[in-house]
């Protein structure tokens, strides 16, 4: 499994703008570029670090295979894309520019453009990935329900067919995507996005490429969404029964769950029938409960079935919650009813109309990444967001690979290149020292965490240390 988390970006000095953002991203990734030439590199930790199109600066996770080691490792980009803008406002105060560098994770900026936070997941290549869609696609659609992040969504005058009014949405993606399953990522975003990049042996395994999720603040929700997920497709590989509840209108129906919290919002089936966006989580739910009664425990690393029960704990407690409409056993751990709680609480106590700027700021401020300045972190340093994980855990992913996937053979290499100043060239499968002579390793297995020809690659640099400072 892994995360791809696209930021949005922006400086100010005071209440001025100084920079566009394509040029504090710059700035950003200037010591990358000066060290590797490149702003598109993989870092000691084995993650993916890079500049994306329209300047956003963007962090893929290493692969992971367990739950909670993703959250650690997605959690880890947020502190390093920090650490990146620090280290960018130092810059530019030396060159006479001060002021802020301010990351937000989140899906929309303050002119409606919209940017992911993708979810990739392993599956085995003997599923079709239309007949796998088909399956996932109405979970997809409803899990904001679940996991959304929220946000107050103003109406763009501008934007053509724009048809809803000034409102609360619990999604920040839905709005943003146009098909249910498609090649396309930017032109056309689909719900799932069907690009045959396994980034592994083709032979075997297959990845599918989820773009419609939120990005998610708070570690439960993040949990939520993953281990959810996971548990479905589980279920869908093992072939243990889910009914078929493919929807007449994947579009027109994900625009409408995101505006309203109480789930109640009917869906046709494409056999006629009619169905809630919350019937058909409780649905899921229920088949995934049942699931876990005959998951096999993993052997030696994965999600574990204690983890698992933790999962469809939250999960039952927030469909419960969405039924009675008391959100307070999920108020600490689902990212847009903590959001929720703190507008409402807000518009109350100002007396303000929800399109109040003010309101605008707490909805943006809670997704600003930067330890004591984001609403996010205050609640969250207060116990008024509840953990999935902890800061130390999060801060060894920051400096180590995974230890249980690939991900710690590329991390090897990556920390003697560093180490030695050897050059190399990195992607997700092909690992190579380009001199003296290029030396290439290519790893197809995801799983493998020991393989000679890399320990040959790694004496190979040390035998040539030497050539490497000279």
């Amino acid at each position: 499994m892994g995360i791809e988390t696209e930021y949005g970006i922006t400086y100010t000095d005071g209440d001025i703008r100084k920079l566009r953002p394509d040029e504090i991203a710059r700035t950003m990734f200037r010591p990358l570029v000066e060290k590797y030439a490149s702003s598109n590199v993989f870092i000691s930790n084995g993650s993916r670090l890079y500049l994306d199109v329209g300047s956003h600066p963007e962090y893929a996770t290493a692969e992971c295979d367990s739950l909670t080691q993703l959250i650690n490792y997605e959690k880890a980009g947020d502190v390093i894309a920090d650490s990146m803008a620090k280290t960018a406002e130092g810059t530019l105060a030396k060159e006479g520019i001060d002021g802020q560098v301010y990351l937000f994770k989140n899906n929309v900026d303050s002119v409606g453009n919209s940017y992911g936070c993708h979810e990739n997941y392993l599956v085995g290549r003997s599923m079709p990935l239309k007949a796998l869609g088909k399956r996932l696609m109405p979970f997809l659609i409803t899990r904001q329900l679940i996991s959304g992040a929220g946000r107050i969504h103003h109406p763009n005058p501008t934007a053509k067919g724009e048809t809803f009014p000034l409102g609360f949405c619990i999604s920040q993606r839905a709005d943003h995507v146009w098909e249910g399953v498609s090649s396309a990522t930017t032109r056309s975003r689909p719900i799932i996005n069907t690009r045959d990049e396994p980034h592994a042996d083709s032979h075997s395994y297959r990845r599918l490429h989820v773009i419609v999720g939120d990005a998610n603040m708070a570690e439960p929700s993040i949990a939520l969404k993953i281990g959810s997920t996971q548990l479905v497709l589980e279920m869908i590989e093992a072939e243990v029964g889910l009914p078929n509840l493919e929807l007449a209108n994947d579009i027109a129906s994900i625009r409408e769950i995101s505006r309203d919290q109480t789930g109640s919002t009917l869906l046709i089936l494409k056999d006629g029938g009619t169905i809630t966006a919350l019937e058909v989580q409780q649905i899921v739910y229920q088949h995934a409960v049942a699931w876990l009664e005959q998951r096999p425990e993993p052997e030696i690393s994965g999600t574990s079935n204690d983890e698992m029960r933790r999962v469809l704990d939250l999960w039952g407690r927030m469909l419960e919650a969405i039924e009675t409409q008391d959100f307070s056993a999920v108020d600490t751990e689902i990212d847009w009813v903590i959001k929720k709680k703190l507008l409402d609480r807000y518009q109350v106590r100002g007396n303000l109309d929800l399109g109040d700027p003010r309101l605008a700021q707490i909805d943006l401020t809670y997704h600003d990444i930067r330890p004591g300045r984001g609403l996010f972190s205050v609640l969250q340093s207060r116990g008024l967001i509840k953990r999935w994980t902890t800061d130390d855990a999060i801060a060894h992913a920051v400096e180590e690979a995974p230890m249980t996937t690939r991900a710690h053979l590329r991390g090897r290499i990556l920390q003697a290149a560093d180490k030695l100043g050897a050059p190399v060239t990195v992607d997700w499968m092909r690992h190579k020292v380009n001199r003296p002579e290029p030396q290439t390793v290519e790893l197809g297995d995801p799983f493998a965490t020991e393989n000679a020809e890399v320990d040959q690659l790694i004496e190979y640099m040390l035998t040539h240390a030497e050539s490497y400072r000279s």
